[in-house]
């Protein structure tokens, strides 16, 4: 399938690139990267990054749930083509959200690492929802994520049906994956967090700057996220 031959901070998109790419039965076959696979690929980055760093502003607003003064933040790394981003959002951070983010005790970052084309493309709709839809589409697009980044044929007619969902119409649907400001805005982000974050798959996580390791498992979030809350 998919095994990228980019350098992992440097994928070029253009809006171009997308409408071509999301046009064909057979998107991604110049791409070769593998999404599923994407979690057993992932290289050592830096074992910390300073949260000055991390939280430096950019371009575009920040997905943000959970009070901004909360003694810990957690940033992940996404891409929504990629399987284990879904497995996490499907299965993991419900809990997570229930057990820190509603309690008030950890603010939550979503931040897009597309991987292709596609999971660009999907990027950018959940950015145009806007407002308090931009979640709910990120969470539709993942527990949908099957029939519409991994069917055969066009996934454009798939993605537009969820679209729909959020509100979006055929001409808003169009707009939005021909802002080509918008493609390089988290185009930029992708390239920072891979030069300056040491971010090479997904998904990556980082608490209060420091890296997770190993499986995004409750029990290892738990592991990181108590020590801290219990500090004075």
């Amino acid at each position: 399938m998919f095994a990228s031959k980019t350098q992992p901070g440097h994928m070029q998109l253009s809006r171009r690139a997308l409408l071509l790419s999301l046009s064909v039965a057979a998107l991604g076959a110049g791409i070769g990267f593998n999404p599923i696979s994407a979690f057993a690929q992932q290289k050592t980055g830096p074992a910390e990054v300073p949260m000055e760093e991390l939280m430096k502003p950019s371009d575009l607003t920040e997905l943000a749930v959970g009070p901004e003064d909360a003694k810990v933040v957690v940033i992940e790394f996404a891409s929504m083509t990629c399987g284990h981003c879904a497995n996490f959002h499907k299965n993991v951070w419900p809990e997570f959200k229930k057990k820190y983010v509603d309690t008030g005790k950890v603010r939550f970052i979503f931040r897009e690492f597309p991987l292709d084309n596609l999971a660009a493309a999907a990027s950018m709709l959940a950015r145009c929802a806007g407002g308090d839809k931009t979640f709910p589409l990120i969470e539709a697009l993942f527990e949908k994520q099957e029939e519409w980044a991994f069917a055969k044929g066009n996934p454009v007619p798939k993605l537009f049906e969820l679209a729909k969902q959020a509100g979006f119409t055929q001409e808003t649907f169009d707009k939005c994956l021909t802002d080509q400001t918008l493609l390089d805005n988290i185009t930029s982000g992708r390239t920072r967090a891979s030069d300056v974050y040491g971010v090479s798959s997904t998904p990556t996580f980082f608490i209060n700057g420091t890296r997770l390791t190993g499986s995004p498992t409750i029990a290892s979030f738990d592991k990181m996220i108590e020590p801290l809350l219990a500090k004075s």
